[in-house]
């Protein structure tokens, strides 16, 4: 029998997560952030060229959100690899990262692959506004991010939000589109203050109109094309803009899949758990990380460490009922097995 090959992890790079309510990643989607930290890591190895990847794992969690079933095939193509290199997702739930790394580690270990791209994508979708028939218009008319500025050429575009994404393109647009309409609640923006500036300076010049304070109340349109987008005061005075296009950019919000039917207590979008011991209301199942929540939450990563040894330490009672957990420090212990 052969000896085993040592694995290493020889790059790794991370995309934002979470929701994301404003900033210029929030209306990427899920297979464009990982060809990103695909290209990212590729980029830290001297020598390394693309020929050389054997395989592309990519942990879900939600294969079938709007990323698409095969989302580590997507990110091996966007992410400029040769054809010949395969992808492949990995379904796993809260683990699925983690399992491509183990994967992928089995693989090199056994001989049948010497590089190998690992990693996760989340099951994250746009936040849609609250419009009934949105659906209907949705790839025709509404679009939650932009790709090709050509695409909006000679359109009347509305656009939906108060963010860095909503301002960006909102200056984008201008030299592109009839006519850009920028639809928000309050006179007030959260992006950058020099973008903001620039915005309302074009609105000045009767290249943008700002359409403040205002939300959206409805659409309008045949056969997926839109002809008008209602807006709406708090007070109830409402204006009909004529459009072509919507584009509404409320950031990203994260999708629970399969587990919000697990019949967990939830706290919104959230699993609540016992903060001490990231127990969710079923005893024997733990939750940790951006999936779960409870009061005084910091939204950290070093926060999802620490909740992973409270649910580690609590479930060692759970599994092993008859044995008593001695606590031990790997400073002053050791790894187990380093040694050998």
């Amino acid at each position: 029998m052969n000896a085993q090959k040592d694995a290493y992890i020889v790059s790794s790079v991370r995309t934002p997560v979470g929701k994301a309510e404003k900033g210029t990643l929030a209306n990427y989607r899920p297979e464009e952030l990982g060809a990103e930290a695909v290209k990212g890591a590729m980029e830290r190895v001297d020598g390394l060229e693309p020929e050389m990847i054997d395989d592309v794992l990519m942990g879900c969690a939600f294969p079938e959100g709007p990323q698409g079933m095969n989302v580590g095939r997507l990110i091996a193509q966007k992410a400029g690899l040769p054809d010949h290199v395969p992808g492949a997702t990995v379904n796993r739930f809260c683990s699925s990262g983690l399992q491509t790394i183990a994967q992928a580690t089995q693989r090199i270990a056994t001989g049948t692959a010497d590089v190998i791209v690992a990693g996760g994508a989340g099951a994250f979708g746009p936040n849609r506004p609250p419009l009934s028939n949105i659906q209907a218009f949705e790839g025709t008319s509404v679009f939650y991010y932009v790709t090709r500025k050509e695409d909006f050429r000679d359109k009347r575009v509305v656009i939906a939000g108060g963010g860095d994404s909503a301002v960006d393109w909102a200056l984008e647009l201008a030299d592109v589109a009839a006519r850009v309409m920028v639809v928000h609640r309050r006179d007030r923006f959260r992006a950058q203050p020099d973008n903001v500036a620039r915005m309302r300076a074009l609105a000045e010049e009767g290249r943008i109109e700002l359409v403040i304070p205002y939300n959206l109340a409805g659409l309008a349109g045949d056969n997926g094309r839109l002809t008008d987008v209602r807006v709406q005061t708090l007070d109830g005075d409402e204006r009909d803009l004529k459009a072509d296009v919507l584009l509404p950019f409320f950031g990203l919000a994260m999708d629970l899949g399969p587990i919000k039917n697990w019949g967990l207590a939830m706290d919104q979008f959230h699993v609540a758990v016992d903060p001490g011991t990231c127990v969710t209301s079923r005893p024997g199942i733990f939750a940790v990380g951006d999936v779960c929540i409870y009061r005084g939450k910091l939204k950290l990563i070093t926060t999802g460490f620490a909740e992973a040894a409270h649910a580690a330490h609590a479930a060692f009672h759970v599994c092993r009922p008859d044995e008593v957990l001695h606590f031990e420090h790997s400073t002053t212990r050791g790894v187990p097995g380093a040694g050998d």
